[in-house]
Parts: structure tokens; sequence; C-alpha cells
């Protein structure tokens, strides 16, 4: 029988006895295909995957030397190289072109239209020098060490959403939301959003002058800060006095005429100035409870003082705590001046706010007496109306009697004479007399 020899490395053979390590015919496994290029690392590293296993390609005939298979082991070793080089290669290809695909999706994201707010404002240095510039928010955030949310009070977008006056303290900056006027201001510099409004002009009008040094007259200066968060106190409460003193006269000339002079035009300019006097008070109102929120919390004030300044805040007592005893001096020295600065635009928003309310109240007063000269009025109308219609039912039933008369039926008084004068006069005298019982009777029961 012949005898068929299996080869040792086929999966059919079976070695009956454990050979030693080195007597171990030599065998070569087959090479893996590699993963695509588009895979990910844990699908590269053949996890979750079942590769099938293929029969080894056949081998070359080798020599007697064995040096056809080195050869061959040379090429298989070289080609191996060159695709782990091409996979290392692919993977460095496939990470380049992860991070160029991120920053194609943040060019993306900008094409989508969401683009980064720009804000156009004026900047006025401690030298008083003005320069209008251009400022994006992730600029005015990493300038002013703000964050975010702390934008919104000053964000020219969001006038509706942030009505409300506000003096907002933080560590580098203050922001300032006075009605028209928005502002930041820093330790050397102001940043000034919708400059061409009423409330920023009157602010650039108050604030330049004051950062002249002719203007200083030899005293000593304030801080920029300090100056930048005066001015605009100054400039809002002046704007409201000068709009009190606008409507003051108008309504005093009102309250003259109106107790003599009820016509359309005359109401209709009193409504126009009670609704001015309405925004007034409220306006004032706002400022002041903000005024009086700020002096109420001296840690505001206080983190004002030691802007600019190496100096902090202790945590537990809310001391001034400096490297230098001259500027923890000089800050309790500015906290003083602070606070007598708020008192005294305190009384100024107090006296304005109280003007406008004597003024609105005179005003309402005026429209409760013109409410109640309009219902006497009325009243006198009812009353004749009332008159007349009993008139006119007395009236009524003389005019029944007349026309029982009038029917052409014979009654035998035709014939008579006076029948008509009689019949007549009966009729004058009944119309009266029940007029008189009537107006009687009203006047018992309190109707007229």
């Amino acid at each position: 029988m012949a005898s068929v020899s299996s080869s040792p490395c086929s999966p059919q053979a079976v070695l009956p006895v454990p050979l030693p390590l080195q007597l171990l015919p030599r065998c070569r496994l087959p090479r893996l295909p590699l993963p695509p290029l588009g895979l990910s690392a844990g699908a590269r590293r053949g996890g979750g995957l079942l590769l099938p296993l293929t029969p080894p390609a056949p081998r070359a005939a080798e020599g007697n030397d064995g040096r056809a298979f080195a050869k061959e082991e040379e090429v298989e070793e070289g080609s191996e190289e060159e695709e782990r080089g091409a996979y290392d290669g692919a993977r460095d290809a496939e990470s380049a072109g992860a991070s160029k695909g991120s920053g194609r999706f943040a060019a993306d994201y900008v094409s989508l239209g969401i683009r980064e707010p720009v804000y156009e404002v004026i900047e006025v240095k401690s030298n008083g020098r003005v320069s209008t510039k251009k400022i994006s928010r992730r600029q005015l955030l990493k300038s002013s060490g703000l964050r975010l949310r702390d934008t919104r009070s000053v964000d020219p977008s969001l006038w509706l959403m942030n009505s409300m006056p506000s003096l907002l303290v933080r560590e580098q900056a203050i922001l300032l939301n006075l009605g028209s006027l928005r502002a930041i201001a820093m330790h050397e510099r102001v940043l000034i959003f919708n400059y061409n409004s009423s409330g920023g002009k009157a602010f650039l009008e108050l604030l330049l002058p004051r950062l002249n040094p002719r203007n200083i007259n030899g005293g000593p200066a304030m801080p920029f800060q300090l100056e930048v968060v005066e001015a605009a106190l100054l400039s809002r409460i002046q704007r409201l006095e000068r709009r009190l003193m606008h409507v003051e006269p108008r309504v005093a000339t009102l309250l003259e005429v109106l107790p003599n002079r009820l016509t359309g035009d005359v109401l209709e300019q009193l409504r126009l100035s009670k609704q001015s006097l309405v925004e007034l008070g409220s306006r004032a109102g706002d400022l002041k409870q903000m005024l009086i929120d700020l002096l109420e919390d001296p840690h505001e004030i206080r983190k004002i003082c030691i802007m600019g300044r190496n100096c902090t805040l202790d945590k537990l007592s809310d001391d001034v705590e400096c490297s230098v005893p001259l500027e923890k001096h000089i800050a309790e020295e500015e906290e003083e001046e602070i606070e007598m600065l708020l008192e005294n635009y305190l009384q100024r928003c107090e006296s304005c706010h109280g003007q406008a309310e004597r003024l609105l109240d005179s005003a309402r007063e005026m429209e409760d007496s013109i409410a109640v000269n309009l219902s006497s009025r009325r009243l006198e109308v009812s009353r004749v109306e009332l008159l007349l219609q009993v008139g006119t039912f007395c009236v009524a039933v003389g005019a029944l009697i007349a026309g029982i008369f009038g029917m052409n039926l014979t009654s035998y008084l035709e014939t008579n004479s006076w029948a008509f004068w009689a019949t007549t006069g009966g009729i004058a005298v009944g119309a009266v007399a029940g007029f008189f019982l009537m107006y009687r009777y009203l006047k018992t029961r309190k109707i007229l």
C-alpha cells in the first residue's frame, strides 16, 4: 500500500508525540489582510471582527541550502515593513484629516449665519483720547475680564430686556446701564455703546472736560473709574431734571385753565402731561432704588475702591487688605468719597422723583375734579330731561282729552257755546296741576 505523508504545517497534520521546541517544524502563518483605512481604531485592531483563516500560499521550491526560503522570508519581511509603514501613514493621514474636519466643522458653523457679534464703540482713555473702534465679544471679554452673562446688561441688542438701570461692579470693570447709556468702565479706559444716543452724547459732554488737566484747578484728581461713574450719574440726573423743568410749567398752566375751560385740546394736553410725569417718575424711582441698593452694599463700594490697586477683600470680615499701607489708607478715603457722592446724587434723584410725584398727584386730582364737574353737569342734564318728561306726560293727558272730543260722535256739548272754553280751561288747569303734583312727588322721593 502506498503511504500518503501529510505536511507538518497543514491543518490535517497531527503530531502524536510532543517534540521539543527546537525540533518543531518551521511553519509560516498566513498574513491577515489589513483593515481598511476608514475603520475605527478598535476595528483596526481586529476587535469584534472574525477574520477567516486561509490556507498558506504555496512556497517556492527550496534548494538544498535553503537559500530560496531565506530569500522569500526577506522579501516577505520587506513587504510587511512596507505595509506597516503604509498603515502608520494612513493613521497619521486620518488623524490629520480629523483635525482638518474639525476646522471644516467650525467653518460650516460660521457659514450657518451664526456669527460672533461685533460692537462699534467709542473708547475714551484716561488721558482724554477718544477713538472709535469695532470689538468682538470675545475680545471684549478677554480685555475686560468679564463673563458672558455680565455683558447682558450693556448689550445694545438687549435694550428691551434690560431697561432697568444698573451699576455692576466686577474685579476689573464697572458695567453702567443708565437708560440709553451703556458703558464698561475699566482702570484706564471706558467703552461706550450707542454713543449716538442722547444718553451717550450727554455722557461724553460731561466726561471729556473732566479728563482735561486744565479743569482740575490744582486739586487732587479722582480715579478714572470714579470720574466715569460720576459723569454717568450726573448726565442721567440732569436729563431727568431737564425733562421735569419742561413738563412742570405746562402742567401748572393746565391746572389753572382746566376748572373753567373744558375742551378737547386741553384735556388731551393734560393726558400727555400725565403720561410724561408717569414715565419720569418711574425712571427717577428706578434710579433712586439702584442708588439705595448700592449704598446699602458696602462690599460693592469697596470693590470700586480697590480696582486697579494691589489690594484684596477679606472674605470673612470684608476688610480691605493691601500690600502697601498707603494704598489701604487711600482706598478707605475713596470709600467715604464714593458714599458722599452717591448720597448727593441720591438726594437729587429723590427731589426729582418727589416733584414728579407731586405734579402727577395734582394732575390726578384735577382729573378727579374734572370727572366730578362732568358728573354734576350730566346730573343737571338728567334733571332737565326728567322735568321735560313730566311736562310731556301732563300735556299728553290733555291731548288725550282733546282727542276724545275730536271724534265725530254726538255728545250734546257741541251745541253749547261755553263748552269749548270750559274744556280748554279744564285741560290746561289739569295739565299744570298734574305737573306740580308729579314735581312734588319727585322732590319728596329725592329723585330730583
